[in-house]
């Protein structure tokens, strides 16, 4: 069959839309290398072409790699692991913003978000505290430090007590709801400009805290994990509120004055 001109331009723009009206792009990621903690990084670009509007940008970011893989080369490290936006493992900067144009987990990113033809610079989290493992990969185990430092409560053995034992106000139960949402991505610290993790730790601190089964350990809970917080050199917070904005989980601001308000008792209180 011999396809006449009007043919073979109808049959490139439906390949240009795609399955079913799907929009394909071509897109080009320039993306942070680094082999290792202690080699030096660059920015290396790549083109990434039949792009769905439908893909993630971690199913982006797949299928360049899987490219890189059948042609010998070292695909790219990032981290990632449910894909829902529940766990918080996959995290990076996308055009200087911490997860990118929408306030969401990068899984739950769209490539519907960009145009064709668009430059994407994709880099790890930027901070002190978080150094780079290989490529887009970073070492948070800084926050686990930080919850082992006072993130739990006392829980006695035996019968666990009935639900409605110990009542709680709907606005306490509301507000440590709230901060309980936190999954530790780390993007508050990567939009800090101090490199403050305040956000994660006041969430942490907040949603036990409010509660009366954090109450034992409220004051203890509250100079350890600020203490660790420091020691792991992250920076101050001085109330940018870049981390609320970027926050996947939408913590409000208000989180970290609980926490100041807390510190402030455990250091004017006599048995602290």
């Amino acid at each position: 069959m011999t396809l006449t001109a009007q043919d073979k331009n109808e049959a490139g723009e439906a390949q240009a839309a795609g399955t079913e009206g799907t929009r394909l792009m071509t897109i080009t990621v320039r993306v942070w290398r680094q082999p290792n903690a202690q080699a030096e990084g660059r920015m290396v670009a790549y083109e990434v072409p039949g792009v769905s509007e439908h893909m993630s940008f971690l199913e982006m970011m797949d299928v360049l790699n899987e490219r890189l893989t059948l042609e010998g080369d070292d695909p790219i490290a990032f981290d990632h692991d449910c894909r829902e936006g529940i766990c918080g493992q996959c995290g990076v900067v996308i055009d200087g913003v911490a997860h990118g144009p929408q306030q969401t987990t990068t899984c739950q990113l769209h490539m519907r978000s960009f145009a064709d033809g668009d430059t994407i610079d994709v880099e790890p989290w930027r901070a002190d505290a978080f150094p780079v493992v290989k490529d887009l990969m970073v070492d948070r185990g800084a926050f686990d430090r930080i919850i082992q430092a006072g993130g739990y409560i006392s829980a006695p053995t035996g019968t666990a007590p009935d639900a409605h034992a110990s009542p709680i106000p709907k606005a306490n139960s509301d507000h440590a709801f709230e901060a309980a949402a936190c999954i530790g991505c780390g993007a508050c610290v990567a939009a800090c400009p101090n490199g403050s993790a305040m956000l994660f730790t006041a969430a942490k601190v907040t949603h036990l805290g409010l509660l009366p089964q954090g109450q034992p350990e409220r004051h203890s809970r509250v100079l350890g994990m600020v203490a660790q917080h420091d020691e792991e050199g992250f920076g101050g917070c001085t109330n940018i509120g870049e981390c609320t904005a970027v926050c996947p989980k939408e913590i409000p601001f208000e989180t970290i004055s609980r926490l100041n308000r807390d510190l402030y008792g455990a250091l004017t209180h006599p048995n602290s």
